[in-house]
């Protein structure tokens, strides 16, 4: 790699991610671009993109950062009823080859790659690294918990036998908070499904990652990652460097978003936000019922609505926001007859998307209603508004527990047994003890204690700050241009 040309690191994000997985991964290669003349090449897949949801992210890059995407491979063959990870992995593995030549031609374009980044569901792609030389790492765009379940995935498989959810005791990750076996991930929680395989797999292949780059912090994790740091140093996994918390900044442009001017208009603090992120879906009962116990509290709120789903609650994620064929343009046809008259004083529901980070630092929003995703969980924390946690999919179940019991900043409804729906007297119940009562002044104590915990890392002199560094000198020092 000639010392000339500055230093180039490659970036995959996961397919289907949209801007969830995206934008975490874009804003540390900006940080790499900024703050250590790093050039980057970030890669996504044509197979399950949302160009809507990537072109604001990718627009905004500097001309330092790069894109492109893999080619699209078939995938016919793979069963309706497949779950979205086996569709993910199985597209990842098919364009391995793609990659390949990719790297390859990056490679010999600006003579060597620094690095390669690999996403969450991209860890096979290591492989490719480790043929060409390169270095290759995780960036791993959730928490250490979830790491942690997956690194520890295959030796559950091989020491148990009943389905997760059966397990009788306690599930212990390094440092982490205790999660029954029901609250781990989706993906796992039926053995028989072609997932759970991969799943287990995964967890094999982190392992081939010379480092773990996650979006994660000590305010939120202390005890994982001391915990993680000690079996580091005793060769059991690849180093951890927390560098988060990396989470979307405020935007002039959304900041003109005619919800903020509604917010304008109510008391500090009295404002409840809904919004399930950009990949959940209630079921139709399930916004019927959250429609009813929002108008039930008495509570303001601010509802993001989305089309729901009575098939899967992440239908949003590969960017088909419905089951069927059938639904008309306005999500808000979903909602019960009336009732956005009848909440117009307290309410307003607004379709599809609104400008997250501005309206959680707006002064009015006093709690957000949350599915929990890790992205949302940063922003909240980082604007000091504690949480209804409704964790939907993936490793929101984790989260929650997590900001629940670990960091105490948030509430939790109880589902129905069966059909796991929240009803709407628990949903009232919920929102007003958020808004109103003494556990949910406790919960917006913690907040503020963690707003102020998420602001440390990012300091001059952070320990995020120290740590990207740290990285950052070990592939500048590989092609000469460290110290």
């Amino acid at each position: 790699m000639s010392a000339t040309n500055p230093p180039h690191i490659v970036l995959l994000v996961s397919p289907g991610a949209g801007a969830g997985h995206l934008r975490p991964v874009a804003e540390l290669a900006r940080r790499l671009a900024a703050d250590h003349g790093f050039t980057a090449t970030i890669v996504t897949y044509t197979n399950h993109s949302s160009p809507t949801q990537y072109s604001s992210v990718l627009s905004s890059l500097p001309p330092s950062i790069t894109t492109t995407a893999l080619p699209e491979v078939p995938t016919d063959d793979l069963p309706n009823h497949a779950r979205i990870e086996t569709r993910l992995i199985t597209v990842v593995r098919r364009t391995l080859p793609h990659l390949r030549d990719l790297l390859r031609s990056l490679s010999d374009a600006r003579a060597g790659v620094a690095a390669f980044l690999a996403d969450v569901f991209c860890p096979s792609a290591l492989e490719v690294a480790a043929e060409l030389g390169i270095p290759r790492y995780v960036v791993f765009t959730s928490n250490l918990m979830a790491l942690a379940s997956f690194l520890y995935l295959p030796e559950q498989d091989r020491t148990t036998t009943c389905e997760y959810r059966d397990l009788p005791e306690a599930v212990l990750f390094p440092g982490c908070v205790p999660l029954r076996g029901a609250d781990l991930t989706d993906a796992i929680q039926d053995r028989a499904n072609p997932a759970y395989p991969h799943m287990v797999d995964l967890g094999r292949q982190y392992l081939l990652a010379d480092a773990f780059i996650v979006n994660t912090l000590d305010g939120m994790e202390h005890d994982a990652i001391s915990a993680f740091q000690e079996l580091s140093d005793n060769g059991v996994y690849p180093p951890v460097y927390p560098v988060g918390p990396i989470a979307r900044q405020r935007s002039d442009e959304d900041a003109q978003h005619g919800c903020l001017r509604w917010l304008d208009g109510h008391a500090a603090g009295s404002v409840l936000y809904v919004c399930f992120g950009s990949g959940g879906a209630l079921s139709v009962e399930q916004t019927l019922e959250l429609a009813a116990g929002l108008e039930a509290s008495g509570q303001r709120f601010l509802w993001v609505v989305r089309f729901p789903s009575d098939k899967d609650c992440s239908a949003g994620y590969l960017g088909s926001p419905a089951d069927n064929q059938n639904h008309g343009e306005d999500p808000l046809s979903y909602l019960p007859e009336g009732f956005v008259e009848r909440t117009s004083r307290t309410g307003l529901a607004v379709p599809l998307w609104a400008p997250q980070v501005e309206i959680l630092n707006h002064p009015s929003v006093g709690g957000f209603l949350s599915h929990c995703g890790w992205n949302s969980t940063l922003e909240s924390a980082a604007a000091g508004v504690p949480m209804v946690a409704w964790p939907l999919f993936a490793e929101q179940r984790m989260n929650a527990v997590m900001l629940q019991e670990r960091t105490g900043m948030a509430l939790r409804p109880k589902a129905r047994e069966g059909d796991g729906v929240v009803p709407r007297e628990e949903v009232a119940a919920a929102v007003k003890e958020l808004m109103t009562g003494e556990k949910g002044e406790t919960a917006r104590l913690k907040a503020r204690e963690m707003r102020d915990a998420v602001a440390v890392p990012l300091a001059p002199d952070g320990p995020a700050r120290r740590a990207l560094e740290a990285v950052a000198s070990k592939w500048k020092s590989r092609d000469g241009t460290g110290e």
